[in-house]
């Protein structure tokens, strides 16, 4: 019998999930008697900011949030947007007869449960509901068969928050101190940083080797019988005299060949080997076949679906899981945060029915595949990434469109292909040697595969990260040769190469990486990438993970001074220490006073293993490194010599690059680097360019009217012209007296500016005349462009360059017209994306005086930094008006109303209350089912990237 009880069974139940679009798609299953309501993600958490602490608490346990010093108790409160839900939710619950707990099943899922039960405070039976995807019957099983709340994972969960807190709250301020305000740290996020920057120094030390070889290309003499079985092929030189001859892979990152035993080809040597073998005759030394196998790929898990779609479909980590959000929420697909690669007995039974549909018979194995996860820390009882239901739908019969319709199909052939025939063929490798006309023995290469039954390639192929790779349906065909076969050299050409410097990260070997060094949690590693990105600490070159100069000072504080914390192999062993933690096997509060307190008199703890680490058993903790900050030496961290005399500077400001003077006591050069210069791209060449432009103070000359001298600059914010004040002027006070300057128009150029343009450019702004009425107009340059001003009437100009030239009459003329509201006529939208879902009304992208933004006519909101105009989906549109509505609009501070006459009567006073307390609850309960409906995107966009550091 389900959990619900004979007297309860007609009562309402209410079933509580993270997200309002998946309440929406479960109330569909479950109908009459059932209430499901959204928590709209997390409703409690450890607070963002002092304020948000209890006045009962103070100093350190104030700023932590956590009380270190009583068992690391947190501190939680309920998010300040969330209250007026927990409200909503109290109120149902006091209606219902029983409780259903259907948050994910995960460890944040089973914290927000936990936190829900904590906060809500039922009265009623409590059950936890689970299910991996959202079909009728996965629901129907879900609440006939709940279980209890798994303590254990909130335990893990609530170390891993504790944890991070602690991480991010006592290491950021150090970043604060000694390289830059706002700057952040994180367990994960620090060490994802590091990997991104040693892969770039490992790009600025590598130096580039040249070497040469020869391709030929050799004919049978036979006619071919067609297309497909070719009697010319092409070879590449393999050895001269026995001796290999060196590729890329013979040489280091010094540029040094690694053997002497292999043979180094110059262009000059490579070119005589050539014209010696103008005239040898050529034959078939080898051929050797092997048979060729290939099994089908696992179906997805988060990490491999992230690689695959930035691969195949171009997505970025982050936008990969909130598509992945939407198809799980309304049923497409299964739970889409798993390190799982199995596939159900129900899943196997529908793909395998799929293949025999789609491709044959021929291409189903006799008995189901199965596939063993690889991941060490999996997450717990979870399917891998499959499309959802007893039969899978085919990309055409789901009616999705854009990126839902290209991820699920992407999802969809390769679960079908993973229950197919392995691809099996023959591989063939053909050696062709002959004597050169100064008696040296060489030979070439050939290699071929055929593929004579293509199994799952017919529906699935892998991508990869290597553009150059060979994917796995690449065929290569060779002509039918046998040993001592004559060939002759149609061609023989002498090729130059050079190496080159590792690979940067993309998303998607970032993404390996941290997995394969079993760093962090899979599915989390969006919301790292999403997180170092936005900080500033890498920016993107392409699809290539670029770290920023301000990465490679916080990575070097970060590697001197907090070692431990940013160690491959410690952070690897605590994951597996937090995972002893969901496990039962290890204790929370033993583990967090190792960790933050170390190993020493008063704070003696467990064993190594216990604390998350393994490096003995007298070692500070976290308190203690971030207590002794002396010997950290500020300008030391952000300093990077790139010559002898010349060294990069990461300062608060920004990058620049310094060179020492000549002459003791004079002031050496000073030069910005530009915005986004790759680490790797900052050569000595390009310092001594940067430091020999026109970017500090040079004179154009002298005003004739002020006697003061003019200069030219090159500011952050762009090349600009000031003047310089006599010595002895006051700087501040009642006299202070500011030097005029003004920023050059676009059309200029620090190069080319004379003394004539400058005095225009500070004689901004310039009057242009007075009105018929004696107002004076001026124009101006301003934040967002030129423009005229007549009192508290602006008009916008049409170029910088009308500042200087506009007559009165024209300026007259503008004014003539009727004011436009805003700074142009109503232009056409840039993109129009279809109805919103929750206003329905038409969603627009349009261009708008900060930028590009989407619009329903009611909520506007700006595009983020990632989203183009060209790209944007109107799921990501309606995202965004989702999230604007939930944040509700500016407040105002309001005037206070003049105080109003008190009631003559107790009565008076009390019905009034009562009125008043009525009418609020009505409004509020109104604006919460309104606010609730609305954010129904916002936690999609949270849940999509986890939830890993603070």
């Amino acid at each position: 019998m389900s959990p619900s009880s004979e007297t309860a069974r007609n009562g309402q139940r209410l079933v509580i999930v993270e997200s309002p679009a998946k309440a929406k798609t479960i109330k569909g299953y479950l109908g009459p008697g059932y209430i499901v309501e959204a928590s709209v993600g997390h409703i409690r958490d450890l607070p963002g900011t002092a304020a948000e602490v209890p006045d009962k608490y103070t100093g350190e346990v104030r700023r932590l949030g956590v009380d270190v010093d009583h068992d690391f108790a947190p501190i939680y409160v309920v998010n300040a947007d969330k209250k007026s839900q927990v409200t909503k939710l109290k109120s149902l619950l006091a209606e219902s007869d029983e409780l259903f707990l259907a948050t994910d099943e995960d460890r944040e899922g089973e914290a927000i449960a936990w936190h829900l039960q904590q906060v809500l405070k039922p009265k009623v039976p409590v059950h936890r509901m689970v299910f991996h995807e959202i079909t009728k019957a996965a629901i129907q099983e879900a609440v006939a068969n709940p279980r209890e709340l798994n303590q254990r994972l909130v335990d893990a969960q609530e170390t891993r928050r504790i944890l991070d807190r602690l991480y991010g709250y006592e290491v950021s301020p150090v970043l604060w101190k000694k390289v830059m305000p706002k700057l952040s740290a994180g367990r994960v996020q620090s060490v994802a940083t590091r990997l991104v920057v040693e892969r770039e120094r490992e790009r600025i030390a590598f130096r580039t080797a040249s070497y040469w070889d020869l391709t030929a290309t050799f004919a049978t003499g036979r006619t071919a019988a067609d297309a497909a079985n070719p009697e010319n092929f092409g070879a590449r030189l393999s050895t001269v005299d026995g001796r290999r001859i060196a590729s890329g892979r013979d040489f280091g990152s010094d540029g040094q060949i690694k053997s002497a035993n292999t043979l180094h080809l110059d262009e000059q040597a490579a070119r005589a080997l050539a014209a010696a073998l103008e005239r040898t005759a050529f034959s078939v030394r080898s051929v050797e076949s092997k048979p060729y196998r290939r099994s089908p790929y696992a179906p997805f898990r988060t990490t491999t679906l992230q690689q695959e779609a930035s691969r195949k479909l171009g997505f970025g980590a982050k936008r990969t899981m909130q598509v992945a959000q939407k198809l799980y929420e309304n049923g497409f697909i299964t739970y889409m945060r798993t390190d799982s690669t199995t596939l159900s007995d129900t899943a196997i039974s529908a793909a395998r029915a799929q293949v025999t549909q789609l491709y044959g018979a021929d291409y189903l194995p006799d008995a189901p595949r199965t596939y063993a996860s690889k991941v060490k820390n999996a997450q717990e009882a979870h399917e891998a990434i499959r499309p959802s239901g007893d039969r899978f739908r085919t990309p055409a019969e789901t009616g999705l469109s854009s990126d839902e319709f290209r991820l699920y199909e992407l999802i969809w052939m390769r679960t079908v292909a993973s229950q197919m025939k392995d691809a099996v063929g023959q591989s063939v490798t053909v050696k062709v040697g002959g004597a050169s006309a100064d008696g040296r023995d060489v030979e070439f290469s050939a290699s071929g595969k055929i593929i004579t039954f293509h199994g799952f390639l017919k529906a699935y192929v892998e991508g990869a990260d290597d553009p150059n790779a060979e994917l796995d349906d690449r065929e290569r065909r060779l002509p039918q040769v046998a040993q001592g076969d004559p060939l002759s050299a149609e061609q023989l050409n002498p090729e130059g190469h050079s190496t080159k410097p590792p690979a940067r990260y993309t998303e998607a070997s970032l993404v390996k990486e941290l997995e394969d060094r079993e760093i962090g949690r899979p599915s989390t590693y969006a919301s790292i990438i999403d997180t170092i990105i936005n900080r500033k600490y890498v920016f993107k070159k392409g699809t290539a993970l670029v770290p920023s100069f301000l990465s490679f000072a916080v990575v070097n504080l970060l590697e001197k001074h907090f070692g431990r914390l940013v160690d491959y192999d410690f952070t690897a062993r605590m994951e597996d220490d937090l995972d002893r933690i969901a496990a039962g096997e290890a204790k929370s509060v033993p583990w967090l006073k190792r960790f933050y307190f170390g190993v020493g008199e008063g704070h003696v703890v467990g064993g190594a293993a216990e604390a998350g680490n393994g490096d003995g058993d007298h070692l500070g903790g976290l308190k203690e490194l971030v207590t002794d900050l002396g010997a950290i030496d500020a300008r030391e961290i952000s300093s990077f010599k790139i010559s002898d005399d010349i060294t990069l500077r990461v300062g608060r400001y920004g990058p620049y690059v310094e060179k020492a003077s000549q002459v003791e006591g004079e002031p050496g050069q000073r030069a910005d680097i530009p915005d986004e210069l790759p680490p790797d791209e900052l050569t000595v060449e390009l310092a001594e360019e940067l430091l020999a432009k026109p970017s500090g103070d040079f004179e154009l000359g002298t005003d004739p009217v002020s006697g003061n001298p003019v200069v030219a600059k090159s500011g952050r914010y762009g090349p600009y012209v000031t003047e310089i004040l006599p010595e002895g002027t006051p700087k501040t006070g009642k006299n202070a007296v500011k030097p005029r300057t003004a920023s050059l128009f676009k059309t200029m150029s620090l190069d080319t500016i004379t003394l004539e343009e400058a005095l225009k450019l500070l004689s901004i702004p310039r009057v242009v005349g007075t009105d018929p009425e004696g107002q004076e107009i001026a124009a101006y340059n301003g934040k967002f462009g030129p423009y005229l001003k007549r009192g508290t009437d602006s008009r916008s100009l049409t170029s910088e360059e009308q500042i200087l030239t506009i007559t009165l009459d024209e300026a007259l003329a503008i004014y003539a017209q009727p004011k436009l509201r805003g700074r142009a006529a109503a232009a056409p939208p840039l993109k129009e994306l279809g109805t919103d879902p929750v206003s329905e009304r038409p969603v627009v992208v349009k261009d708008g005086r900060f930028g590009p933004y989407v619009t329903d006519g009611e909520t506007n909101a700006t595009l983020r930094k990632d989203d183009e105009v060209e790209t944007i989906t109107p799921e990501r549109g309606y995202e965004l008006l989702a999230e604007k509505r939930a944040r509700g609009p500016v407040k105002k501070v309001a005037k206070k109303a003049p105080a109003k006459k008190a009631a003559t009567t107790k009565t008076a006073a009390k019905k009034t209350t009562t009125a008043k307390k009525t009418a609020a609850t009505k409004t509020a309960a109104k604006k919460t089912g309104t606010a609730t409906k609305t954010a129904a995107k916002k936690v999609a966009a949270k849940k999509s990237t986890g939830s890993d550091e603070s």
